[in-house]
């Protein structure tokens, strides 16, 4: 599984991309494919175009090569996960979502194409991309901005300058296209993914305030989880002001602070030597990690602030707040014995 908020890669991946498709293209017996396909065809041409190449092809499979591909597809295995313990833990998180005000939302498997590209400006090809000008939902706070930005408009034709807070949250199976090298990950997983979306209120305080209360969900889910079986210790959460200062003693005060209270067996600091998600994020963004039972540090909370909701509505007024915890990798690495893999089999 990857990190919840699922950065880095994007230069690799385009250098493969581009020396895969330069082959292609030289190799390619029709001038000019290319923009052939991406520029001059209409979107509902080349959908029917792509659906009879897919058709033809699906013609061509024999029951043993689909159970051969099914066997080495990383984007087909199962999860190794057992789903009943996994269930267990979802049923716990959206018990810890309904007393915190957060709406749940069962996301549609699909989003429009250019979701992740257009919002999120991560690369097309780290999703699974469909030819019905669709995509598989890669992140859930993704599609969860969408559906914020679509509710937050309803609000803002009643009173254009309404405060009122849109808090989303959907717990997911999401699927990345990109291959990785480390152990352990997996093409799709489980991932609770927050949003709250509302309007500037000055001196940071919208920011603060879901900083906060984001955090003590994920926290309270954490805490929760150890009824379970769950062995989660020395969980710390970091934050990182990106504003070069400016916004430090807001966070310090209103954020670390306060949850420091909250939550006095958690370790609360400043992280401002983190990379990842810088330009990804803006203002501000977290951390939440945790040591495993077998000592391994890891990753399981990710989030921060993004421009998402002001683009998509085109409105500088706009905030939102986004982060991802990894159920999945929660069941895996922390979870009890009945969590572990019940197959042998272990995703590709």
């Amino acid at each position: 599984m990857s990190d919840p908020s699922g950065h880095g890669g994007d230069r690799s991946t385009a250098q493969a991309r581009d020396r895969w498709l330069g082959r292609i293209l030289r190799e390619g017996a029709v001038p000019e494919l290319l923009e052939a396909l991406a520029e001059r065809l209409s979107p509902t041409d080349l959908q029917t175009l792509l659906l009879e190449v897919c058709r033809r092809r699906a013609a061509t499979v024999t029951p043993a090569r689909l159970l051969h591909a099914y066997e080495r597809n990383r984007f087909t295995r199962p999860s190794a996960l057992d789903a009943g313990e996994l269930a267990r833990l979802e049923s716990l998180v959206h018990g810890r979502l309904s007393e915190r005000a957060f709406t749940t939302v069962a996301l549609s498997p699909l989003c429009p194409l250019g979701t992740v590209s257009a919002v999120a400006t991560a690369d097309q090809n780290k999703v699974v991309t469909t030819v019905r000008t669709t995509e598989v939902v890669a992140d859930a706070t993704n599609a969860l901005a969408l559906e914020c930005a679509v509710r937050r408009r309803e609000l803002l034709r009643s009173d254009p300058r309404s405060r009122r807070r849109v808090r989303l949250a959907a717990v997911h199976r999401v699927v990345r296209a990109q291959a990785f090298a480390v152990p352990g990950m997996a093409a799709h997983f489980a991932l609770l993914g927050l949003c709250t979306a509302g309007r500037d209120e000055g001196s940071f305080t919208f920011e603060t305030a879901a900083l906060a209360e984001q955090i003590g969900v994920h926290l309270d889910i954490l805490h929760s989880a150890r009824a379970l079986g769950y062995q989660i210790t020395a969980v710390r959460v970091s934050v990182t002001d990106l504003t070069a200062g400016r916004h430090r003693r807001a966070l310090r005060e209103d954020v670390l602070d306060q949850l420091a209270q909250a939550y006095p067996s958690t370790a609360f600091a400043f992280d401002d030597d983190r990379t990842g998600g810088r330009g990804y994020y803006r203002d501000a963004c977290f951390e939440i990690r945790a040591t495993t039972p077998a000592g391994d540090d890891l990753n399981l909370g990710d989030g921060g602030l993004v421009t998402w909701s002001a683009d998509l509505l085109g409105n500088a007024k706009e905030r939102l707040l986004i982060s991802g915890l990894g159920l999945e990798r929660l069941c895996e690495r922390f979870g009890p014995p009945a969590c572990g893999d019940q197959t042998g089999i272990r995703p590709m």
